[in-house]
């Protein structure tokens, strides 16, 4: 009998990444996005892969970024806002906080409730969860007539102190069930204090909700269809990678797609983790660029990839649990321009997928892609693999047109001036999550992946003076190799605001862990369960988070001193929010190694290659990776080419290929850095 084939698939702003691992080794499929219906490009491709690899069984692991889309381009759903009476105006109040002090045009994002579709009911729960005044059922019948009215789309609920005591947010549910639309409510979204957080983060689910269904629910059925021959077809299941970096079911992530928003960026962090801790790397910031932007991560190989609840996307708030990523509109296909005082720009607008760069066919504005293939780091005849040409003509003109515009003479020049304002762009990103936060850089290696991320390495270790670059096998489809091998995990919470010692904490762990378990049982799995909190001194306005354990008042004090220079021992410390993990391990092939013997990556040398560098044309040589054994090493200039990527090695830089093939990538000693 056949066995169960796993499939993840990562689509991003221009290609649709794929990996399966058949005969014990990872097979890389990468295909054309189609940003109209990202759907399509996924079923060509699974269709495409079933067909070689049969299987009883198939499980598709979905990386996506429909939730993102649709929150960057506000093409979500008509949402009526539901919230305690008197408090209808929290999602257009906000925070004080200005985003730049004294930028007199910042802007706040828009809220996604009209104001015309924020109603409030005459109910009220106290801080300690006691009911003060219970909803009449007047009041909720009158509730359901006016968001009949509102044409809305789909309901957010979030009343105060729900947190405390659901029963409410439970009785609005009810009233509004007849409508047949979607509630999200903010006691399962997000059980946590701070009213316009919760508020936000609930309103975006239900402004994303509809599409996430239609989409979702589409595409299983779609799946079930294409995944063999009506005779036999094999059972297919669909599930989708989290902003946390672990896996779950496409129902619930229909339900709750808040925790889809950096669905992609998370694989990515999840392989790059999993690289490092292979090739014995214990610091390491992740580095993938693709086509219309790139993530950046910190990671450490003793511990879990850092989450946090205080992301943002698109300037508003986002609480529910997602990895610590940041990410700039720097990609492949980011467009070159010069602005009104005649600086050139690169960036955040892409070409996408369509028309994409103009060295695909079909673009006319130079991107990132063209320049660096007018530099010749690009090789035409050799992009994916051969799979698809470039046209080295159309994107020469194509930067020609733009130095032209600003009285450049030498296209190479421009190109090269266009790749140092996309690096910088990058750099200040790395330097965010490093220097910024009191790491050194010159301690990590940089994880470079994603199609184009392996082209731009090395010029920002240089700049950023760190001593080695590691580039994976198939670096192109880390994200969704990271997503293949990624665990089942959830996260829950709940504030209690509690002093050390009380009772009350172990009942609430008692609880979290049977939603925990109930959770899991729908997906059949077992999890793991870890315990954290959310300390602060009494009185303050912020919280750190602890793994619990009998000494976690001490362990907080510590964190404390590290975070911010000082702990105060005699200062009374308050319990926030109680957390746990819940962790289903997904069975992993362990990783051969083959025996590095010393070469000089003779074999891999398709031909002499220029590039233009630092100012002129140089000579360096053409590789095929796939030729590249364990132990070769050789140095630049070099252009390594593979399906899923084309890595550059400058002058002065050294490659060697390791045992699990990835390759590793340090200044040459005596040479430039």
């Amino acid at each position: 009998m056949a066995p169960k084939l796993t499939i993840a698939i990562d689509t991003g702003g221009t290609f649709t990444d794929c990996v399966w691992r058949a005969g014990g080794r990872v097979q890389v499929l990468k295909l054309p996005s189609t940003p109209e219906d990202p759907g399509r490009a996924i079923l060509a491709a699974i269709e495409r892969i079933c067909e070689r690899t049969p299987a009883s069984a198939v499980e598709i692991r979905h990386g996506t970024t429909v939730a993102t889309n649709a929150l960057l381009e506000r093409k979500g759903a008509r949402v009526a806002f539901v919230t305690t009476a008197g408090f209808e105006d929290t999602l257009a109040i906000g925070r004080q906080a200005r985003p730049s002090l004294y930028d007199w045009n910042v802007h706040r994002a828009t809220p996604l409730a009209d104001e015309n579709c924020c109603f409030g009911l005459n109910e009220r729960v106290g801080p300690d969860g006691t009911v003060l005044r219970a909803p009449p059922q007047a009041d909720l019948t009158r509730l359901r007539r006016r968001v009949r009215a509102s044409g809305a789309d789909s309901v957010a609920v979030s009343l105060l102190f729900a947190f405390a005591n659901p029963a409410h947010e439970q009785a609005v549910a009810a009233a509004l069930d007849s409508l047949g639309l979607p509630v999200s409510l903010s006691h399962r979204i997000l059980p946590e204090f701070r009213e316009y957080e919760r508020a936000a983060t609930v309103t975006l689910n239900a402004y994303l909700a509809p599409r996430m269904e239609s989409y979702l629910g589409g595409l299983e059925r779609e799946i079930s269809g294409c995944t063999g021959t009506p005779r036999r077809r094999p059972n297919a299941r669909l599930s989708i990678m989290q902003s946390s970096g672990g896996i779950h079911s496409a129902r619930a992530a229909a339900r709750e797609p808040v925790r889809t928003i950096l669905s992609g960026p998370a694989g990515g962090v999840m392989g790059a983790m999993s690289v490092a801790r292979t090739a014995g790397i214990e610091r390491a910031l992740s580095f993938d660029m693709g086509g219309t932007s790139t993530d950046v991560a910190l990671l450490e190989s003793g511990h879990e990839p850092q989450t946090t609840t205080e992301g943002q996307v698109a300037g508003l708030p986002v609480c529910v649990p997602m990895l610590d990523i940041h990410t700039v509109g720097a990609g492949g296909g980011s467009l070159a321009w010069f602005d009104a005082s005649g600086a050139l720009a690169v960036g955040p607008h892409s070409a996408g997928a369509d028309p994409g760069p103009a060295c695909y066919g079909r673009g006319e504005r130079a991107t990132v892609t063209d320049a660096n293939l007018v530099l010749q780091r690009l090789s035409p005849e050799h992009f994916l693999g051969g799979a698809m040409r470039l046209d080295a003509d159309r994107a020469r003109a194509a930067v020609e047109r733009v130095a032209r515009g600003a009285g450049f003479d030498c296209a190479e020049e421009l190109a090269e001036g266009i790749l140092r304002v996309a690096n910088a762009n990058m750099e200040g990103a790395l330097r965010r999550v490093s220097v910024e936060r009191g790491y050194d850089p010159r301690e990590f290696a940089l994880v470079a992946f994603g199609g184009a991320g392996p082209l731009h390495a090395c010029a920002l270790a240089q700049a950023l003076r760190m001593r080695r670059v590691l580039v994976p096998a198939a670096p192109g489809a880390l994200s969704a190799l990271g997503i293949l091998d990624a665990d089942v995990r959830r996260e829950f919470s709940r504030t209690v605001m509690l002093a050390p010692g009380s009772a009350g904490i172990a009942t609430v762990f008692r609880e979290l862990e049977a939603q925990a378990r109930a959770s899991f049982a729908a997906e059949d799995a077992r999890p793991a369960l870890k315990r954290a909190a959310d300390l602060r001194y009494q009185g303050q306005g912020f919280e750190l988070r602890v793994e619990w354990s009998a000494d976690v008042i001490e362990r907080f004090h510590r964190l404390h001193a590290r975070t911010y220079g000082y702990a105060d021992r005699a200062r009374r410390v308050e319990i926030v929010t109680l957390r746990l993990l819940a962790v289903a391990k997904t069975r992993r092939p362990k990783q051969a190694r083959a025996a590095a013997k010393r070469g000089d990556a003779r074999q891999a040398r398709l031909r002499g290659h220029r590039v233009f560098e630092d100012g002129r044309w140089r000579r360096g040589l053409l590789y095929d990776r796939s030729l590249l054994h364990p132990g070769d090493c050789f140095r630049g200039p070099a252009v390594i080419v593979e399906l899923s990527a084309t890595a550059y090695l400058p002058s002065g830089w050294v490659a060697q290929v390791d045992g699990a093939g990835n390759m590793s990538m340090t200044p040459n000693r005596g040479g430039k850095q």
